[in-house]
């Protein structure tokens, strides 16, 4: 079992957040997992080499434990308690991807196949896109788009390191996007990132409320521009690291309310909590019960937000 180790120093929480996450979850709880360390994690790139061969390779100086909801995942610590797992020849050469373990779920839940037309509208730095690439085994399309030309070179670097070849990469908002046609489209969407205060405690400082409004307005046209050049029978996936509603459920519900959009089920080997069906007076649809919302106290993650829909 992890033990838990306290971040030794952080910013207070803003009057306002504690009031509104007490709203939302345990608060005592939700503050003892957001304010420790987050576990490190791998994804080994099966694209490069086999799973075993990597973890025969790597387990004379660091241990595993493998992660439950993803067969090629693993949390990983070093014996001698070194922390530079992205610091070995392995990972230069492309055979894991350092990527938090609540990461790896949309792709899963996407479930890309060899030779679907796939998009990944928000794709840098490329971790997802790396995961759907190797799910693919390389066969197919992948376009992977990102709005700033600074995050497209870190998306291609790590698409060369990790031998991702069927990827074609665009840069363009994705609310602008159209007049293509994909089986499978991934909506990983900028947010708050309020689930990833455990690696990034500044986060805490920039929580503002009018902050999720724009943010939130964003994730609307990302959501309906990726739905209209989705096929029938396709699946859209649209996840956050966010655990705000108003960016979560609120924007599964415009979806639904304003397409033909259907819920699907998620079923993973995980903990989740609850969808959010209604706060502060707004009231969702139904059907968000569906969404996979998944606090850090659940599974000692990041805190991460996913749902899966189809075009009928």
């Amino acid at each position: 079992m992890f033990e838990l180790k306290p971040i030794p120093s952080y910013p207070e929480f803003k009057e306002k957040f504690v009031e509104r996450y007490s709203k939302l979850t345990d608060w005592e709880t939700y503050k003892k997992y957001t304010l420790s360390f987050l576990r490190k994690s791998i994804r080994v790139n099966t694209l490069k080499r086999p799973v075993n061969e990597i973890i025969s390779r790597l387990s004379e100086n660091w241990n595993f434990e493998p992660i439950p909801w993803c067969k090629e995942g693993f949390y990983i610590e070093h014996k001698h308690g070194r922390l530079d797992v992205g610091n070995t020849v392995e990972h230069c050469l492309g055979y894991y991807y350092v990527q938090e373990a609540a990461s790896m779920i949309p792709p899963l839940v996407l479930e890309p196949k060899p030779g679907d037309r796939v998009l990944d509208i928000a794709a840098a730095p490329g971790s997802k896109s790396s995961q759907i690439s190797q799910m693919m085994q390389n066969e197919g399309i992948l376009v992977a788009n990102d709005v700033a030309g600074m995050r497209l070179a870190a998306l291609g670097i790590n698409m060369q390191r990790c031998g991702a070849l069927n990827v074609i990469t665009t840069q363009m908002k994705g609310e602008q996007m159209r007049d293509m046609e994909f089986d499978k489209i991934l909506v990983d969407a900028p947010c708050s990132g309020t689930g990833t205060i455990r690696k990034s405690i500044k986060t805490i400082l920039m929580w503002n409320p009018e902050m999720i409004k724009r943010i939130a307005a964003t994730q609307r046209k990302l959501i309906i521009a990726a739905y209209g050049m989705l096929a029938k029978g396709g699946t859209l996936v649209y996840s956050t690291c966010s655990t705000e509603p108003e960016e979560d459920e609120a924007v599964v519900s415009f979806l639904l309310g304003n397409t033909d959009a259907k819920m699907m089920p998620i079923e993973l080997n995980l903990k989740r909590s609850p969808a959010i069906t209604e706060f502060e007076g707004r009231t969702y649809r139904k059907e968000v019960k569906d969404c996979l919302r998944i606090w850090p106290q659940d599974n000692d993650t990041e805190g991460f937000f996913v749902a899966k829909i189809t075009r009928p």
